[in-house]
């Protein structure tokens, strides 16, 4: 694979990490207290709420797992996706109204009055880990799904990612995460919608090759609709779909700290709906992707440096090899924006909790408001250094 990128793809690039940074530090007047930090005064739109909510749920692994998924097997883990709506039925119905009704911006709080602190102490501890975790895994899979690309050592490229977001993050709290999440959500969606674009009109037969093949081998198969639980059966697939949707609207703070920052309870509804919703067509054209790429080389396999490719590689090998000049440099911009907007929100997220579930209830239960945004600052800071240490132990 070709390493290193043309000039006018790198200047799309970095006018893309420009733009994002740019946008996020603008917001450093208005996050100064802890409620523009950690709840942005509750006054965000519902859509730009949305959007944020549907960046978060596309990360760099899902842009570049899906469509090695419906490359190599199926669309049968697509079938995760169908169940959101129903997810979001539950969210808007239940927990929206109980979270925005409650007025905390920790998602852990109530924990505490139903069953006691150890509870709320237990679900701290457990999602600050899951977020350490989270953040690693994403700079370094990002990384090295990034170095070929551009020529750049993986270390580079997860210390350069974690650095920038932990800058606008640090300025400016939550609200520069969601606007610079609405950024990032428009572009990884017209750089999914550019990528099949290509793909179809480079088919030498046209577009209809592409149906015609994957057809052929059931690569729009959905999955068994048996009523197996050994195997990955639509069914199964479901159902596990909607338990792990479920708990992201009812328990996840990244979800949670959203309700609270929209102007209103209607506007919180709202949000979960277009993210939901719009994950799932977006969701559907990954898959697609996948499938139109199998299409792609199955009749110029000339085109594929190596048989053997794993099905992971096969996009990224596609980006850098096929698309047009800023074309290319957008793609990887849309690549970096799923990983931006996820890491983002685990940084934010898990500051916040630190002040409000940890130093306040342990520590310094009467904290004053300069006090508390200096915990802000230093937490954010400490989650984003050991996130992007965690990224670069994993190699």
């Amino acid at each position: 694979m070709p390493t290193g990128l043309p000039i006018f793809d790198l200047v799309v690039l970095f006018a893309y990490l420009a733009l994002v940074v740019g946008l996020g530090c603008t917001f450093v007047r208005k996050s100064r207290s802890t409620e523009e930090f950690m709840a942005a005064g509750r006054s965000v739109p519902g859509w730009a709420v949305g959007l944020s909510i549907f960046g978060t749920y596309v990360s760099s692994i899902s842009f570049l797992a899906n469509p090695g998924k419906s490359y190599a097997a199926n669309w049968n883990p697509f079938v995760f996706s169908l169940s959101l709506p129903l997810a979001a039925w539950i969210a808007t119905r239940y927990f929206v109204p109980f979270f925005r009704k409650s007025g905390e911006v920790s998602a852990y709080t109530h924990l505490e009055h139903r069953f006691g602190l150890w509870a709320r102490t237990y679900a701290v501890i457990c999602f600050l880990l899951m977020q350490l975790a989270r953040v690693a895994t994403i700079l370094y899979l990002v990384a090295l799904a990034l170095a070929p690309l551009l020529g750049w050592s993986i270390p580079t490229i997860i210390i350069t990612v974690g650095v920038l977001v932990t800058i606008y993050t640090l300025l400016g709290g939550i609200e520069a995460v969601i606007w610079t999440d609405v950024v990032q959500s428009v572009v990884l969606t017209a750089g999914i919608i550019l990528s099949i674009g290509v793909i179809l009109l480079q088919m030498p037969a046209g577009p209809p090759e592409v149906f015609r093949l994957a057809g052929a081998q059931q690569k729009f198969s959905l999955g068994s609709f048996g009523a197996s639980l050994t195997e990955s059966t639509f069914w199964v697939v479901l159902i596990y779909g909607l338990f792990i949707n479920v708990q992201n609207f009812a328990v996840d703070q990244s979800y949670v700290q959203r309700y609270v920052t929209a102007r209103s309870e209607t506007a919180a509804r709202q949000s979960v709906w277009i993210g939901a919703l719009l994950y799932l067509p977006i969701s559907a054209l990954l898959f697609f992707v996948g499938t139109a790429l199998y299409a792609f080389y199955q009749v110029q396999p000339e085109l594929l440096a190596d048989a053997a490719m794993k099905p992971d590689a096969v996009f990224p090998h596609f980006i850098v090899t096929q698309l047009p000049a800023g074309i290319t440099g957008l793609l990887i911009a849309a690549i970096l924006a799923a990983a931006m907007s996820s890491v983002d929100s685990s940084l934010n997220c898990s500051a916040t909790l630190i002040l409000c579930d940890v130093y306040k209830r342990y520590a310094r239960p009467t904290a004053t408001e300069g006090e508390s945004m200096r915990v802000l600052y230093t937490t954010t800071i400490l989650c984003g250094v050991l996130g992007t240490g965690a990224g670069l132990w994993m190699m």
